[in-house]
């Protein structure tokens, strides 16, 4: 009987045990496959913004002048060396001018031994849907230089709208894929017939997920989309609840469309670490477990001891017992810390996995309009119009906003900004005039007191801009339904630091206090008129700069934001003088 019960205890414990661990796995893989579901999102956005900063530059290039008058038959020296200079500043393959017949005319690559010029391009299908009316689009292997790339492509005609030729252009993609290796990742692009275009594993690329038929093969020999590859099957294999085996290996899988391009992206996600955590989960639990049945032993020996023996050894016996005792207890108390702390990372985890599909989605929605505006002004470059003072001007808000979309793009990577002496009146400056149409649209009147001499700081010139753009942004906002909409900047030194005080009459800082304002998604303004970022993303900029940020309501109403940065070492003496 003793026997059966003590199988029957064993049997128990194996079994709570087990189901700790698969409870546990099934909760840490959940949270690997929201982290999986976040990378694959910021990744996706990448690849379209990638593809799409420059499809609207063949519709301008269609619509230039030169490219029209070159079509229509004139001598191409003039225009290749145009289109040379414009590859060279906006990182494009190349850029080329067609005749109906296919065969190229112009080419930014001129001249150069890979050059396009003469070749004739007539059986591609972004050609022949150019030549239809509508935009070309097609991705392959080059026919002259053998290299891979995105070709977009679209119609000239004529003042008469008569057809005149094809302008296209190519993108180099592989960029992608030096990105998705340096992180580690193990990431496809597949297109609709299922061949891997780009992959973090160059062994994967031109392979296809599944068999191909006779007429996809016909159809891919006659574009000579991939000349010279076998275009063999890929070695994986999906499995059941959303993992699948690629190299050996099982790992979770996702996918997501790339909407009207009919490709896929994959994202192959280890989730080695769910099950480690897992056992070190049942491992605890067993040893909490452990620690009380060994406790309920200690207390029936120290009865059985108490009965049978009243003793001076007894007593050191029952001594040595509560030592144990106790440093048992201290080791369930550690243990307990170790989950809380375990739980709290798991916490961050999620909430980091939100905020990366977040700037994903920034990242997307800036990217195309950047692009616009860079082809717009490229185009007025292109047209003799640069001169005027409107174009240097958007040309510095596309930089601001590209350098912001550029740190969201690698929100994965641990770069450190280079600091260099920022001088705070100009980042004052550039800040005021970016938030301008802020300013006018409320009736705001803005102030600035600075000193004569400039007030350099140690930082990151946009960065730091960035902070001062959401301040006063804040500010307005602040003060858009006051009687007295008035905004004070005013830019000092003190104590080796230079300082930058923005005083409004707004509403103030209410119940809310400077620590809650900091937290991502906590805002004072009322539903829809923000997302609560501004001011935790402006903390950890300041606090990259070991500097600080405070705020206090104001004498009167509104309320007065500080924000203080170090100097650089040897400035102070420098700003004082």
């Amino acid at each position: 009987m003793r026997l059966t019960l003590r199988v029957l205890a064993v049997a128990a414990a194996l079994g709570v045990v087990l189901g700790v661990f698969l409870v546990s796995l099934g909760f840490f893989r959940s949270e690997e496959r929201a982290k999986a579901e976040g990378r694959l999102s910021l990744y996706r956005s990448m690849v379209v913004s990638e593809i799409e900063r420059f499809s609207h530059l063949t519709y301008v290039l269609a619509r230039d002048g030169h490219v029209i008058d070159t079509a229509a038959g004139r001598a191409p020296v003039a225009l290749d060396r145009r289109l040379a200079a414009f590859a060279d500043k906006s990182g494009l393959d190349a850029i080329y001018l067609m005749r109906p017949d296919g065969v190229t005319i112009a080419a930014s690559n001129a001249g150069t031994p890979e050059s396009f010029v003469g070749q004739d391009y007539g059986f591609r299908p972004y050609f022949q849907t150019a030549l239809a009316g509508g935009q070309g689009r097609f991705y392959g292997i080059g026919a002259t230089t053998g290299l891979p790339g995105y070709f977009i492509a679209d119609p000239v005609r004529g003042p008469e709208g008569g057809l005149l030729g094809v302008i296209a252009i190519k993108l180099d993609l592989t960029d992608l894929e030096e990105t998705w290796r340096a992180a580690g990742e193990r990431v496809l692009l597949v297109n609709d017939d299922g061949v891997v275009l780009l992959s973090s594993d160059p062994g994967w690329r031109y392979r296809t997920l599944g068999t191909l038929g006779a007429a996809q093969r016909a159809r891919i020999a006659q574009d000579r989309q991939f000349s010279g590859q076998t275009l063999d099957p890929l070695d994986w294999q999906p499995a059941a609840n959303g993992r699948a085996v690629i190299g050996g290996a099982e790992h979770l899988h996702l996918q997501g469309a790339l909407g009207s391009h009919g490709w896929v992206l994959h994202y192959f996600a280890d989730d080695s670490a769910a099950v480690t955590r897992s056992w070190l989960l049942a491992g605890i639990v067993t040893t909490l477990a452990g620690g009380g049945l060994l406790a309920s032993q200690v207390r029936r020996t120290r009865r059985i001891g108490a009965a049978l023996r009243r003793s001076e050894a007894e007593e050191a016996q029952l001594r040595e017992a509560n030592e144990r005792l106790a440093v048992e207890i201290e080791e369930r108390r550690a243990a307990e810390r170790r989950l809380a702390r375990t739980q709290d990372e798991l916490e961050r985890a999620s909430r980091l996995a939100a905020l990366g599909q977040l700037a994903a989605s920034v990242t997307h929605e800036l990217g195309q309009p950047i692009a616009a505006m860079r082809n717009h002004l490229a185009a007025a470059e292109i047209g003799g119009q640069g001169e005027g003072r409107l174009a240097p001007r958007i040309a510095g808000i596309v930089d601001r906003m590209e350098g912001i979309t550029r740190q969201l793009k690698f929100f994965a990577r641990n770069d450190r900004e280079e600091f260099t002496r920022v001088d705070l009146r100009e980042a004052v400056r550039a800040a005021v005039a970016l938030v301008e149409p802020n300013i006018e649209r409320v009736g705001a009147r803005v102030t600035v007191a600075a000193p004569d001499h400039p007030v350099t700081v140690r930082g990151n010139q946009l960065r730091l801009e960035q902070v001062l753009t959401n301040v006063l942004r804040n500010a307005v906002d602040a003060v858009e339904d006051s009687a007295e909409r008035r905004i004070a900047v005013q830019i000092s030194l003190s104590d080796g630091a230079g300082r930058v005080e923005v005083r409004d009459t707004g509403h103030g800082l209410g119940q809310a206090r400077l620590e809650d304002l900091q937290e991502p998604f906590v805002t004072t303004r009322e539903s829809g008129r923000g997302m609560g970022l501004g001011l935790a993303i402006s903390a950890n900029i300041v606090r990259a700069h070991e500097g600080r940020i405070s705020a206090r309501a104001a004498p009167g109403g509104g309320a007065v934001f500080r924000i203080e940065i170090p100097q650089e070492q040897g400035d102070a003496g420098a700003n004082a003088a």
